[in-house]
């Protein structure tokens, strides 16, 4: 089942077109992204609870090999292709904050992603203490783009989540959400609380 499902993303970032925006054919694609394939095992899943918010992993591909506003376009969500509101520039300030270390490579595997639901309608700064808290991290910009890139329905209607994993010096994080019917990447305020965005998190990063 697990080995499926990396099957699945696989292709599904191959039919997205990611191997041409990179450079490469979709052989060679797919061949880069293979040794993550030996990560996965059911002693890095055994304790993922069996809830409609938890995702047990994801491919996610470093912005130094697809840049994060080129990643968004590619999101499509009932036919409609993602969006920033924000320019390269001003994502490439959004870094990952103390704490996150990322894997060695460009790709690698976000472990047990809960997309916020438990954290709908309370501020940043303070789900951010409730994720440590629990032992867990806060999800990246690039983490949440791969999210949505995979399972885009995790993105509703009135109910987006923050990614307070990347910040840039400010009190702004940014965010995920529908917008015009649209999956955005935009921010909002960390001292501010909104009854439709969460604050996304993973158990482990691979």
């Amino acid at each position: 089942m697990l080995h499926e499902e990396f099957e699945r993303q696989v292709v599904n970032l191959i039919v997205k077109g990611y191997p041409e925006v990179v450079g490469l054919t979709a052989a060679a694609f797919k061949q880069e992204l293979e040794p993550l394939k030996h990560r996965i095992s059911e002693m890095h899943l055994n304790q993922i609870e069996s809830q409609s918010s938890k995702i047990p992993f994801v491919i996610v591909i470093k912005s130094d090999w697809l840049h994060a506003e080129r990643a968004m376009q590619l999101v499509e969500r009932e036919g409609k292709n993602g969006f920033s509101s924000m320019d390269v520039e001003e994502i490439n300030r959004f870094q990952p904050i103390e704490g996150i270390g990322l894997p060695n490579g460009r790709a690698y595997l976000l472990l047990d992603i809960d997309t916020g639901t438990g954290t709908l309608n309370v501020t940043p700064t303070a789900a951010l203490a409730i994720i440590a808290q629990e032992n867990r991290s806060p999800l990246t910009l690039e983490e949440g783009i791969s999210v949505i890139t995979h399972f885009p329905e995790v993105l509703r209607k009135n109910n987006g989540f923050s990614l307070l994993g990347s910040r840039c010096g400010d009190r702004r994080v940014t965010a995920l959400w529908i917008s015009d019917k649209k999956p955005k990447l935009g921010w909002c305020w960390a001292g501010n609380p909104h009854t439709w965005l969460g604050s996304a998190s993973c158990r482990a990063r691979c």
